[in-house]
């Protein structure tokens, strides 16, 4: 899969403290994946390179309004999500105590997302780009390619990645540039996304990979 700005855009997920920070809601189920992988380091890195060399960056967050708790059924993420209040906000126009709280950007990022370039997608709702703007925004702008990082590995990430070919875009998903929660009964999230994305997308590529394809 190659690279080129005037048709490939990068598409960070859930960019977001409760899934990237130590202090997040999440840390004590996803931090050892995303230590290991570096992926705060790895994510940044493209943000970087996207910048220097044109790229669109998209950001599709995560966000809950107190509306949200009126929902009458949830799977067990959400019930979990809803339990912690990961990514909660206090209303969609209301930005009281959202500075630095878990539904943040994660603070290395802002600087990047906070640009006045960066296209900030309408929240998702439950895992993929069905509930918000994002496919519209990328068409908007001719996207045709897809370079996908960012939070759940096998939750958002992969759900994005699912509706994206659907949706007829051709998509790298960055292998170092995602990580997922380990459940001592469930499993392994990361590992069990990496299996599906090598079945699925058009490439897994390393950022290190990913950043030659940029340069070049």
């Amino acid at each position: 899969m190659e690279f080129q700005r005037s048709d490939t855009a990068v598409v960070f997920i859930d960019p977001q403290n409760d899934v990237l920070s130590e202090n997040g809601s999440s840390w004590a189920a996803v931090g050892a994946s995303v230590t290991e992988n570096g992926t705060v380091e790895n994510m940044e890195r493209i943000f970087k390179a996207a910048k220097e060399r044109g790229y669109d960056v998209f950001i599709s967050p995560h966000y809950f309004y107190p509306s949200d708790s009126g929902w009458t059924f949830n799977g067990p993420l959400e019930t979990e999500e809803a339990r912690t209040g990961m990514f909660a906000r206090s209303g969609p126009l209301d930005l009281t105590g959202f500075r630095d709280s878990g539904a943040d950007w994660l603070e290395r990022f802002k600087p990047y997302i906070e640009d006045g370039r960066t296209i900030v997608a309408s929240p998702h709702k439950v895992f993929g780009p069905q509930t918000n703007d994002l496919v519209l925004q990328l068409r908007k702008r001719g996207v045709d390619r897809i370079v996908l990082g960012g939070m759940l590995a096998n939750m958002c990430v992969e759900s994005h990645l699912r509706e994206f070919l659907e949706q007829g875009f051709e998509v790298a998903v960055v292998r170092d540039a995602t990580a997922g929660p380990r459940h001592p009964e469930w499993g392994d999230g990361y590992e069990a996304a990496i299996v599906n994305y090598r079945f699925l997308a058009h490439a897994v590529p390393s950022t290190e990979e990913v950043l030659d394809r940029m340069h070049h």
